[in-house]
């Protein structure tokens, strides 16, 4: 009657030996450790770059306990293990002096780190230990300020483009398009020419207003922003940024970022329980604009240190080059709405882009006249260029087009990635960075656990006490719940935070209940004059629609809670419902399973060990 078939136990057995794989490494702790990564789009950390790390610290006589090189996307990184922080100092300044010949433009980023003790084989089974919140763990901390008046001086530069491409349809001749900071002046020969100019205007470009103003012969047409549309273009540049942000973060497997605009001008990028420093640095840092231009036809690109044709921009292409460009812009990355990796007609690795319909327009007039000729997609970022590409025009295409020349298939994925990740509506700068530590102090973490722990011992007492034998068969149960909780969400690598241990705290008070209601159910029948065997097999079936209909309740709220929450609340309602799920499984399924190993042998049994069981008596 109360017997699992072998199956049920092959289950069990296999859910304990997951459970305690994959919650073994948040017992190993952390080692200092050194993180080198790319400090620049041009710049690749691969295996080459690790051998030369290797034989810089061999060189200098710096033992490590490991060194890893790691890919996550299409960005490599090396990270370097010691036994102590003065090791770990001592290779850091080193790394940094020999890997970046020029300190104030550095190629690589060599950060400090924590690298987690887990052994080896279990990292071969992607066994990682829980990251932990800001509140706990701390992490990465950026407070960005938006160049206002850059928004506006792009937005300026973007209309100036499309304004002459109006005027050149309409066929209305003009002298010249300045920009101005936060206007646009246009130079005509006549009075007539610029009155048309604004009539066209007018309806084509509604957030300008715009005023004739005569000079002898000739005259000139000003457009000024009106004040509202000088407000949606900073506060879109605010949400654009963000957008963009995320995007670079999500497509990056940055987990569970918080970026949020703080005040009219500011935006908070937070990377709970981040380990990897350098990284979020690296990807927080590159708020940057992508710009499209022409090349130099006869020179594209020249050494460091020689002199660039006149009238021409040069930006750093590589680590010994520089592209020359000419100075106007072909379009901007906020034109750009999907990029992807592809192969050319030769099996070539190449991007293909797609931009929207003013875009394609200005990029069909460029190649339609520079079939030939080099193009190139320039990365600023702090007011330097970075050449990303440089590649030949084959023929006049618009908003659809494949850059090719791409060496490499990785480096086609990083250019797509940095492309469909888009550019910033603004520029921005980073004034505040900082890593931080957790918020309430190691001593609030340590209490956290604590708590865990006499909340446990607490409940263990009392249901020993209360129900023996079944009392210990529940415990046991309750420790496999928090076993199962733990390797879920060390497997799913979600972030714990001060609420999580709060919903864990909770989780063991409702596996226990249900536990308790079985061994109520139990009792209850043995006080009807059941049998002990009975009373087990229908205890269990009997309190199992109960536990069912309060977990699903519960299960609800938490999924709500997921569902609508942000920040700590969400943090809380992850850990809440896979409590629920762990719960049901070890309250009944694993639970059952233990009170049938030890009671099912015996075909009788005179009685439970389950604590005083009241009968009424008999009349």
């Amino acid at each position: 009657m109360n017997r699992y078939p072998l199956w049920k136990y092959i289950v069990i057995a296999v859910a304990l030996l997951i459970g305690g794989l994959y919650s073994l490494p948040n017992f190993y702790g952390e080692a200092p450790a050194v993180q080198v990564s790319s400090a620049k789009p041009t710049i690749k950390v691969d295996l080459a770059t690790q051998s030369r790390v290797e034989k810089i610290l061999t060189d200098a006589d710096i033992n490590s306990t490991g060194i890893f090189f790691e890919s996550a996307g299409n960005v490599g990184s090396i990270k370097i293990r010691f036994n102590n922080t003065d090791i770990q100092l001592r290779a850091r300044d080193l790394l940094q002096q020999k890997l970046n010949v020029d300190q104030n433009d550095p190629n690589f980023t060599v950060a400090l780190n924590l690298l987690s003790n887990t052994p080896g084989w279990l990292n071969a089974i992607n066994a990682l230990p829980m990251p932990l919140g800001l509140d706990l763990r701390g992490g990465v901390y950026f407070l960005l300020q938006v160049d206002m008046k850059g928004a506006v001086q792009k937005k300026v530069t973007s209309l100036a483009t499309d304004i002459r491409s109006q005027l050149r349809d309409k066929s209305i001749r003009h002298q010249g398009i300045d920009r101005n900071p936060e206007s646009i002046s246009i130079n005509f020969g006549s009075s007539d020419e610029a009155e048309a100019a604004r009539t066209l205007l007018n309806t084509s470009q509604p957030d300008l207003i715009w005023l004739v103003k005569t000079s002898g012969g000739s005259a000139k047409l000003f457009g000024e922003f009106k004040p509202k549309a000088l407000k949606d273009i900073q506060d879109n540049a605010v949400k654009q940024n963000i957008i963009t942000l995320n995007k670079r973060v999500n497509e990056l497997a940055v987990k569970e970022p918080v970026i949020q605009q703080q005040g009219a001008e500011r935006i908070v990028v937070q990377l709970p329980g981040v380990q990897d420093t350098a990284r979020a640095k690296d990807i927080i840092g590159r708020t940057a604009t992508l710009e499209s231009r022409l090349a130099d036809p006869l020179v594209s690109t020249i050494g460091i240190g020689e002199t660039p044709p006149p009238g021409m921009d040069t930006f750093r292409f590589g680590e010994n080059r520089l592209g020359v460009f000419k100075k106007s812009v072909i379009f901007s990355g906020d034109r750009i709405t999907d990029a992807s990796a592809g192969f050319d007609q030769n099996q070539r690795p190449a991007v293909n882009i797609s931009l929207d319909a003013a875009g394609g327009r200005v990029m069909q007039e460029v190649t339609r006249e520079n079939i030939g000729k080099p193009m190139g997609m320039i990365l600023f970022e702090k007011g330097k260029g970075e050449v990303l590409t440089i590649a030949t025009i084959q023929g006049e295409f618009g908003s659809k087009f494949q850059i090719t020349g791409q060496p490499t298939t990785e480096s086609a994925n990083d250019l797509a990635l940095l492309l469909r990740a888009g550019s910033l509506a603004a520029p921005m700068e980073i004034i505040e960075e900082r890593t931080i530590g957790p918020s309430l102090g190691a001593e609030n973490i340590e209490k956290g656990f604590k708590s865990l722990l006499i909340g446990f011992a607490a409940i263990s007492i009392f249901m020993v006490a209360y129900y023996l034998l079944f009392g210990t068969f529940s415990v046991v149960a309750l420790a496999v719940n928090l076993l199962l909780l733990i390797s879920v969400l060390s497997m799913l690598q979600a972030t714990l935070t001060l609420p999580g241990i709060a919903a864990m705290a909770l989780a063991l008070g409702m596996a226990i209940d249900s536990n308790v209601l079985i061994n109520e159910r139990i009792r209850e029948e043995l006080r009807n004059g059941s049998s002990p065997q009975t009373a087990i097999a229908v205890g269990f079936d009997k309190a199992w629609a109960t536990i069912l209909d309060s977990n699903v309740t519960t299960l609800i709220a938490g999924l709500a809670l997921l569902a609508f929450g942000s920040g700590p609340i969400k943090g809380f309602a992850v850990v809440h419902c896979l409590g629920i799920l762990t719960s049901m499984f070890s309250a009944v399924f694993f639970s059952r399973g233990l009170v049938n190993l030890w009671y099912g042998r015996h075909k009788k049994i005179r009685k439970l060990a389950i604590g005083q069981v009241w009968r009424p008596q008999e009349k």
